[in-house]
């Protein structure tokens, strides 16, 4: 199992946004350094707490100062943006990258942001569906290009100067473009169908309880399978939310307090899920009243944390509920202490992760 990062990210609002967007660059250069396999980035327009707008922008800003660690984006929202914006830019950052970008798209999930850009009241998935098929259209095709769509139309017929360069969209680094991925958030996800259909890979939010977080593997599964791709169990990315300390007395301050950074990042999201009736995701029974779902129950069901042989154990537990995956992905959260913050990072990749896998190798 590889260990791989994943931040929204999430800050309380009262804190400075320069070092927060510093402390995010660490987080990803730290995970770097510790040999994780893999960085994903979200954005999120119209939110001072989850704080990164774009997050094309963030990963070109930390793409010459890692080496080896592929960075993704998580997601970009295709409703949001351009479809050739989106097409050009993330073929410059290919390049920037010499390979290593993840290309993880969807439809948005921030009310704000929906409203802000105009498709709160539009068929967003209709219009991710579009953009994803005109950005794969301009990477195969050729100018002059010519793509007419319900939400978009794309052409440079009238201004092709080709000899000049003028009109004529940038291909990826890697081809025929880099790999695509997928997050899904709720239990039973037909997305993740449509998308394996497609070739494409998925990823598991932290905001599942194990055992829905166990149905979308079968989702994937049955999309490879309509699509003729081969399910691999190590293409399935799960991100979970996990704080590691030299004790477990530390490590249940730090991320269980609901007044910590682990406990604002679940408030924040249970908060913004009741504001229009939907915390089902939250929940590990559904005929649980809404009213049970306190910050309290999130973070005992949804955090892992502990000693290093305490997450150990957690982390073997969780494996139990939703079977074998092939890269854990470590929430980041705010770094409210630094030190306890970066420590986590390096137990999680020096201790925890070599020590699964040992374990497993053994089975």
């Amino acid at each position: 199992m590889k260990l791989g990062f994943f931040t929204m990210p999430m800050h309380p609002p009262g804190r400075d946004y320069t070092q927060t967007l510093k402390e995010d660059r660490e987080a990803v250069i730290l995970a770097d350094k510790l040999g994780f396999c893999e960085a994903f980035i979200g954005e999120h327009v119209t939110d001072v707490c989850e704080s990164i707008p774009s997050c094309l922008a963030f990963i070109a800003s930390v793409a010459f100062e890692t080496r080896q660690i592929k960075l993704g984006s998580g997601t970009v929202n295709l409703p949001n943006n351009h479809p050739a914006q989106v097409a050009a830019t993330v073929a410059m950052l290919d390049h920037m990258l010499e390979g290593r970008f993840l290309f993880g798209i969807g439809p948005g999930g921030l009310r704000s942001d929906m409203e802000m850009l105009g498709n709160l009241d539009r068929d967003r998935n209709a219009m991710f569906v579009e953009a994803i098929d005109q950005i794969l259209a301009i990477w195969a095709g050729d100018a002059p290009y010519k793509l007419t769509g319900q939400f978009w139309n794309l052409s440079t017929e009238r201004t092709l100067l080709r000899e000049a360069g003028q009109g004529v969209m940038l291909k990826p680094y890697q081809q025929p473009h880099p790999p695509i991925v997928v997050t899904a958030i709720v239990p039973h996800s037909k997305g993740l169908v449509a998308a394996a259909r497609r070739g494409w890979t998925p990823i598991t939010a932290n905001f599942l309880q194990p055992h829905w977080a166990a149905t979308h593997w079968p989702m994937h599964a049955q999309g490879c399978e309509l699509g003729g791709h081969k399910a691999e169990r190590r293409d399935w990315r799960v991100c979970k939310s996990i704080f590691v300390a030299d004790d477990d007395a530390t490590a249940r301050r730090y991320a269980k307090d609901v007044n910590g950074p682990y406990g604002f990042y679940f408030w924040n999201l249970l908060t913004k899920r009741r504001s229009y009736g939907n915390v089902e995701i939250f929940k590990h029974d559904l005929k649980l009243p809404d009213s049970a779902v306190t910050l309290d129950y999130v973070l005992d069901r949804l955090v892992i944390c502990g000693s290093v042989n305490s997450v150990i154990d957690q982390l073997f537990a969780f494996r139990e509920i939703t079977g074998d995956f092939g890269t854990l992905l470590y929430a980041g959260h705010d770094w409210a202490d630094p030190r306890l913050a970066r420590r986590s990072m390096e137990l999680m990749a020096e201790q925890v992760m070599p020590a699964v896998n040992a374990a497993y190798s053994r089975v």
